[in-house]
């Protein structure tokens, strides 16, 4: 729940933000005031690029309208300065934290400091109103208690980084653990002349085209939940894709790994069919082998995973050493619902 909170009330909060600054936009604009009404909209837009950046659309056009819903805001808030409305100068106050909240932290930098240099000399030399004074030393505080916000919050970031090691989403290891951890599986296993399997699970999704990418985000959990519940304590898995999860399992040889995974196959194909999708998966099972490392061991999980969905999916591939005519595993038990 705390997972699920954490990842809701930003998106909620977003969607509110810019319905109430689209309101004042439009209110600003009624007034005839149309550096206020362009901060405004610019600030909305913001909020509206921030939550598809969100979802995972950093491509064309969102990156660009976020640059260009910035520069308009820091335009209509610094000419506000010589022209007016002087209110809505005020909201020079929140500009450090919208900075650092939408441009990488270098160029926030620099755009924060220019920023004070570009307050005080104009409110110094250009603007003759009586609260002048106040203004400045209100800019100033407000920038100096942001960036201690900002300090302590990437701080605290880099002390909690190497201690996020699952996924919010799924409660699967993060995948960059994963080569550090299965270094060290093939090491112990080495030493103590154990069996390693690396077992890689994902949707076909390529063999169905129905099933709404919402509906899919929102099964997630409850895979990376099925899974935790199916593999063993000392088992580890990892989310290596969107809808791909890698498991060690460890003192396993892979006539077990290739039964363990089409176990959790048929279960996850039972759950999405308890949802109403009409999706398969399929595993692809490798064992470790002479001279096998992290990466290698890795890449022929995947390679089964993958020669089980080109042959159609539904089904669990057994990696081997390819040879000449054969470059999949030759271990194939197809699923029982077809």
């Amino acid at each position: 729940m705390p997972q699920l909170a954490e990842k809701f009330l930003p998106s909620k909060l977003s969607k509110i933000g810019f319905i109430v600054l689209a309101l004042t936009a439009t209110g600003f604009a009624a007034l005839r005031e149309p550096l206020a009404a362009a901060a405004a909209a610019s600030t909305a837009g913001l909020f509206l690029t921030g939550m598809h950046g969100n979802r995972r659309r950093q491509s064309m056009p969102w990156p660009q309208l976020r640059i260009l819903f910035f520069t308009t805001l820091n335009i209509a808030l610094f000419a506000a300065l010589w022209r007016g409305p002087w209110a809505l100068s005020h909201w020079l106050y929140a500009l450090p934290l919208i900075t650092f909240g939408f441009v990488p932290a270098y160029l926030a930098t620099a755009v924060t400091i220019a920023g004070v240099i570009l307050v005080m000399s104009s409110t110094q030399w250009f603007i003759t109103l009586p609260d002048r004074h106040q203004m400045i030393s209100a800019f100033v505080l407000s920038t100096l208690l942001g960036a201690i916000l900002i300090f302590l919050q990437k701080y605290k970031d880099r002390q909690l980084k190497p201690l996020r090691r699952t996924d919010q989403l799924t409660q699967a290891a993060s995948r960059e653990y994963l080569s550090a951890d299965l270094h060290k599986e093939i090491q112990r296993s080495e030493r103590e002349g154990t069996h390693l399997t690396a077992m890689a699970i994902g949707l076909d999704t390529h063999l169905s085209d129905t099933a709404p990418d919402a509906d899919i985000s929102a099964i997630l959990p409850r895979i990376g939940r099925y899974l935790h519940s199916q593999l063993r304590d000392f088992d580890t898995y990892y989310r290596m894709a969107d809808l791909q999860f890698l498991a060690i399992l460890p003192c396993t040889n892979t006539t077990e790994a290739a039964d363990t995974a089409e176990r959790i196959r048929n279960g996850l194909c039972t759950l999405m069919a308890s949802h109403g999708l009409k999706l398969t998966v399929s595993a692809g099972v490798a064992g470790l082998n002479i001279g096998d490392d992290a990466d290698s061991l890795q890449i022929s999980a995947s390679n089964a995973l993958r020669r089980a969905q080109q042959q159609g999916g539904n089904r669990t591939q057994t990696y081997s050493n390819p040879v000449p005519n054969d470059i999949a595993g030759t271990h194939n038990s197809r699923g029982a619902a077809q």
